[in-house]
C-alpha cells in the first residue's frame, strides 16, 4: 500500500504537517524533534539461518522529495538500517528478492537450472552454475565465519547493526505493502530475509573480481579418472599416494561419474600455452571488456574560484538489475549524516558527500586474484605435494534444487588456496590433468568490510580522514578512491585487498604460464608445491596475505587527481605515479582512449583555473569523442578511395561535429565504423605514430587508413544502416534511445572504444531502429564543491531513474532529465528538505 504522510510528533496532526515542519529550527534540535517519536532498538535475532531478525521496537522517519529521494533520519545504527531496507524494498523489491534467491542459491528452484542469472552477482552462466558456488558458499559457513570476526579484520558492530536494521525493515515493509512491480507480483520467491542473508550479499559484492568471476571454472572443476590399478614408480610413494593409487574413495567415484567424456580423457591433457593464455588473461581483466568502470576527477583549492575542493565522479556501472544505484540520505543526530549512493542491497552510503567532503569510486587495475598451481601426487588428483608431502583437496558436496527435476549434487575441491579452478572464462582454461590442477585464491573472501569503508567516509571530515578510513578498514575489494574536501584538499589511492604478489615473489615463484600471465595482466600463477612460495603479510595489513596500505598507489594536493580505470600512472599527468608492484597495473603503457581525453579535459580545466561547479556539470556532458578528434578527418578524407561511389558517407563523416550529442548528426556513422575497425585491426596497426611514454596523452595518433580493415569497416558500416532504413546523417538521439513505458527518451553519450566520458554502451537493435537500450554506463553522478556555507553545493543525477518498478512515479523521472541534460539540486540541509514542494514524510515502524 501507499505509505500516507504523517505526522511526526505525537501531538501532530496530518493537515498541518507542512506548516510544523517549517517551523522546525534548522539546527541540531530540529533532528531531535524529527526523532522523537522513534523507540529505542530492541533486543532481536541476530539473523542465523532459518530465522528472521525481529523489526520489533525499530523505526525511521523518511523524508520524500523530489524524484522519490529519501532523507532517513533514526536514533541509531539498528534503526538506520531499518529504514534503509525499508525504503529501499519501496523502490526496488523485485531486484533485491532476485538478488537474495542468487545468494542463497535457489535460483534453479523457481527459475530452472539452464536459464541464466542477470550476471550482477557473479559471471555464472547458468543459474545451476550460479547456485552450486553460493550453496557451496553457504553450506560453508564461510559468511557465518566472517561476520563473528572480530573488527578491524572483520564487520564492526555499528555494520552488524546496519545489516540487522537493514533486514527488519526489508521484511516490515514486504509485510505491510503490496507488490505493485508486475516483475514479482505475485511470486513465491520474494520472501522475509536475515541480516546473514545481507551479509551474504555483501560477501557476493566483494568477490566480484575474484571468485565471483571463476564461478563457473570453481563448479565445473572435476579431477581425472585416477588409475585403478598401481603403475610403475609407485613403491616409494608416501601413503596417501599410494592409497589413492590403490583405489578411490566413494567422493572421488562420484567425482568420476560426475565427469564428461572429455573431462575423463584428460588425464593425458595438455597445459595451457602461455603466449594465449596471457593474452587470455589480458582480455579477461581488459577495461574496455568491462561491464563497470568510472571516470572521476577531484580538483584541489589551486584549481578553484574559492580555494575549497570540487568532485565529479561518473560511475560506469548496469543500468538493470541488482548492480545498480539506489539514492538516499542517512542522518543519526549527532553522529552521522552523509547523502550520495548505495548498491542495491548494501546498507551504507557507497559514493557521496557530506559537509566537509565528497569521494567517488573508480574500478581499478588491481588484479584481486592470483592461481596456485600444484603439482598432484601420482596416482591421486584429488591430493597435491607441497614441499614433497601431499595433502588431500577438501571435498564439499553441494545440493541444488532444481525446477521440475530432481535435485544435482556436485563437488567442489578446495585446497590450502582456495578452490581448484578449471578455467578463468570461456578463452582461459586451466585443465586438471593427473598431474596439474589449478587453485585460486581471492582475499577478498576474507573480507566483508567494504561498508564499514564506506562508514567512515560518510563519518569523515576531511579527505586525511578519508586515508585514515582506508588505513583502518581497508575493506574496498576492486575499486581506486578519487575525494575532494571543503578546505581545499584532493586526493587518490589505489587502496584494494589485493594478493601480496610482489615483483620479487613473481620472478622467483612462478611457472612458466605466471612468466607470461603475470607481466602481460597481471594474474600471478605461483608454484604451489612450494611453501617458500607463500604469500606473506605486510605488517600494517588487517589480514593475512595482502598488501599493506604503505604499499598503495597514492597521490594528495596536485591541482587535480583523476581516473578513468586506467592504472594509477597517469593520476595526475604531471606528477605520474610509479614504483608499484605489477599487481596494481602498469606504468608506461598505451592508456585508453577515455583516459586520454579525461586527462585532457581535466588538465586543461585546471590549468584554466576558477573552478565551480557549474564546470563539472559542463565537463559530464561535453560528450567530446577522443576518437572522433584523433581520427574522423583522416578517416573522411581516405573515403573518397574507400568508397568512391558514396560520397554522402565522406560527406557525413567530414561534417560530424566531434561530439555524442543527441543531436550530433554523423555520430552513429562514425561509431558503427570504428567499432567494426577497431575489432577488426590489432590497435598496433590502427595508428601511424605509435604510442610513446614520453607523450602518453598524445600518442598513439593519425589514423591508419592503409590497414586493411579501414575499408571493409567502413563499408559495413555504411551498409548497415542503409539497410536498417538509417540515414546516415541522422541525428544520433533519433537511433539512440531508451524505451520507458512506450516513451522514447533519447540518450546522449557513446562507447568506451570512442573515449567517451560520459559513457553509454547500448545494445543495437538495427530492426527496432538502433540502439534501443542502454547495458551500461553513466549512473550515478554527482558533482560537488563547497561555498564557506554549512550546506555543500551539490547537483547529482541518477541515469535510469530510482526504481526499476514501471508503475512508480520514478521509474523515469531522473531517466527524462538525464535526456535532457538537467541535473537534481541536492537537498542536504534540514532547511532545504523541508522547503521541498515534493515532501512525503514517513514513520516507517515494524
Amino acid at each position: 500500500m501507499v505509505q500516507p504522510v504523517v505526522p511526526i510528533s505525537p501531538l501532530g496532526g496530518t493537515l498541518h504537517l507542512r506548516t510544523r515542519l517549517k517551523h522546525l529550527a534548522l539546527t541540531a534540535s530540529a533532528f531531535a524533534v524529527v526523532t522523537a517519536t522513534l523507540p529505542g532498538a530492541a533486543a532481536a535475532d541476530s539473523g542465523g539461518r532459518g530465522h528472521h531478525p525481529s523489526d520489533r521496537g525499530l523505526s525511521a522517519v523518511i523524508r520524500y522529495t523530489e524524484y522519490g529521494i529519501p532523507h532517513i533520519v533514526a536514533k541509531d545504527y539498528a534503526n538506520l538500517g531499518f529504514g534503509t531496507g525499508w525504503a529501499q524494498a519501496a523502490d526496488q523489491i523485485c531486484v533485491l528478492a532476485d538478488g537474495f534467491l542468487t545468494v542463497n542459491g535457489e535460483r534453479s528452484r523457481y527459475f530452472g537450472p539452464d536459464a541464466a542469472p542477470d550476471g550482477s552477482l557473479s559471471s555464472a552462466a547458468t543459474n545451476l552454475s550460479s547456485d552450486l558456488y553460493f550453496r557451496g558458499v553457504r553450506d560453508a559457513g564461510t559468511v557465518e565465519a566472517l561476520v563473528a570476526t572480530p573488527a578491524p579484520a572483520g564487520p564492526s558492530r555499528d555494520l552488524k547493526e546496519l545489516m540487522r536494521g537493514w533486514a527488519a525493515g526489508y521484511n516490515a515493509w514486504l509485510r505491510k505493502n503490496r507488490v505493485t512491480d508486475p516483475a514479482c507480483a505475485k511470486a513465491d520467491w520474494v520472501r522475509p530475509v536475515s541480516a546473514l542473508d545481507v551479509a551474504r550479499r555483501g560477501f557476493a559484492v566483494s568477490v566480484l573480481g575474484g571468485q565471483g568471476r571463476a564461478v563457473d571454472g570453481i563448479t565445473a572443476a572435476r579431477p581425472p579418472a585416477a588409475p585403478t590399478g598401481l603403475g610403475a614408480g609407485t613403491a616409494g610413494q608416501a601413503p596417501a599416494a599410494r592409497a589413492g593409487a590403490e583405489g578411490q574413495s566413494p567422493v572421488q567415484r562420484a567425482a568420476a561419474e560426475e565427469q564428461t567424456p572429455a573431462q575423463r580423457a584428460g588425464v593425458s591433457g595438455q597445459l595451457p600455452d602461455p603466449e594465449k593464455a596471457a593474452e587470455a588473461a589480458r582480455e579477461f581483466f581488459a577495461a574496455e571488456n568491462a561491464t563497470m568502470g568510472s571516470n572521476a576527477v577531484a580538483f584541489s583549492g589551486a584549481a578553484t574560484a574559492n580555494g575549497r575542493g570540487l568532485l565529479l565522479g561518473n560511475p560506469h556501472y548496469p543500468w538493470q538489475g541488482g548492480r545498480r544505484f539506489w539514492q538516499s540520505q542517512q542522518t543519526i543526530p549527532g553522529e552521522l549524516n552523509v547523502s550520495g549512493a548505495s548498491l542495491l542491497g548494501t546498507t551504507v552510503v557507497n559514493i557521496g558527500f557530506n559537509d566537509k567532503v565528497a569521494w567517488s569510486h573508480t574500478v581499478a587495475t588491481g588484479v584481486p586474484l592470483n592461481l596456485h598451481q600444484l603439482a598432484l601426487a601420482p596416482g591421486d588428483p584429488t591430493s597435491y605435494l607441497v614441499d614433497g608431502r601431499p595433502e588431500r583437496m577438501t571435498p564439499r558436496q553441494v545440493t541444488v534444487p532444481v525446477k521440475g527435476g530432481a535435485p544435482v549434487t556436485r563437488t567442489q575441491w578446495w585446497t590450502r588456496y582456495g578452490p581448484v579452478v578449471g578455467g578463468l572464462g570461456a578463452q582461459l582454461p586451466l585443465p586438471w590433468t593427473a598431474s596439474t590442477a589449478y587453485a585460486l585464491n581471492d582475499p577478498n573472501a576474507s573480507n566483508l568490510r567494504g561498508s564499514d569503508t564506506a562508514l567512515g567516509f560518510g563519518r569523515a571530515r576531511s579527505t586525511g580522514d578519508i586515508a585514515e578510513a582506508l588505513r583502518r578498514t581497508q575493506g574496498l575489494p576492486w575499486v581506486n578512491t578519487v575525494a575532494a574536501d571543503s578546505a581545499g584538499h584532493s586526493y587518490f589511492s589505489q587502496a584494494q585487498v589485493l594478493p601480496r604478489i610482489t615483483d620479487e615473489l613473481a620472478a622467483r615463484c612462478s611457472t612458466p604460464l605466471g612468466r607470461a600471465t603475470y607481466p602481460a595482466s597481471g594474474v600471478a600463477v605461483l608454484d604451489g608445491s612450494r611453501s617458500d612460495c607463500a604469500l606473506g603479510s605486510d605488517p600494517d595489513a588487517v589480514q593475512p596475505g595482502v598488501f599493506g596500505p604503505a604499499r598503495m598507489p597514492v597521490l594528495r594536493d596536485t591541482p587535480y587527481v583523476a581516473n578513468s580505470n586506467d592504472s594509477a600512472w597517469l593520476t595526475n599527468a604531471d606528477r605520474p605515479l610509479t614504483g608499484y608492484e605489477r599487481i596494481f597495473g602498469t606504468t608506461a603503457t598505451q592508456r585508453s582512449l577515455r583516459t586520454r581525453g579525461g586527462v585532457e579535459d581535466v588538465a586543461a580545466m585546471a590549468a584554466r583555473g576558477d573552478l565551480t561547479v557549474a564546470d563539472l556539470q559542463r565537463q559530464q556532458f561535453a560528450n567530446r569523442a577522443p576518437a572522433g578528434d584523433l581520427a574522423a578527418a583522416d578517416a573522411a578524407r581516405a573515403c573518397g578511395t574507400a568508397l568512391p561511389d558514396d560520397p554522402e558517407a565522406c560527406r557525413v563523416i567530414g561534417a560530424w561535429d566531434r561530439t555524442v550529442d543527441t543531436d550530433s548528426r554523423g555520430a552513429l556513422l562514425f561509431d558503427r565504423f570504428w567499432r567494426r575497425f577497431t575489432a577488426a585491426v590489432p590497435s598496433a596497426q590502427q595508428w601511424t605514430v605509435p604510442f610513446s611514454a614520453a607523450d602518453p596523452v598524445r600518442t598513439p595518433n593519425t589514423l591508419n587508413t592503409a590497414a586493411p580493415g579501414f575499408t571493409k569497416a567502413l563499408a559495413e558500416a555504411v551498409a548497415e544502416l542503409r539497410s536498417a532504413g538509417i540515414p546516415l546523417d541522422a541525428p544520433l538521439g533519433a537511433h539512440q534511445f531508451v524505451v520507458r513505458n512506450g516513451e522514447r527518451i533519447p540518450v546522449s553519450g557513446g562507447t568506451e572504444a570512442l573515449g567517451i566520458w560520459n559513457k553509454t554502451e547500448p545494445v543495437w537493435n538495427p530492426a527496432g531502429g538502433g540502439y534501443t537500450e542502454v547495458a551500461h554506463g553513466t549512473s550515478h553522478v554527482q558533482a560537488v564543491g563547497w561555498d564557506g556555507g554549512r550546506c555543500p553545493v551539490a547537483r547529482t543525477l541518477l541515469s535510469y531513474s530510482q526504481s526499476s518498478n514501471p508503475v512508480s512515479p520514478h521509474f523515469s523521472d531522473q531517466t527524462r532529465l538525464y535526456a535532457g541534460e538537467r541535473w537534481v539540486t541536492s537537498r542536504f540541509c534540514e532547511k532545504d528538505i523541508l522547503r521541498s514542494p515534493a515532501l512525503r514524510v514517513v514513520v516507517a515502524r515494524g
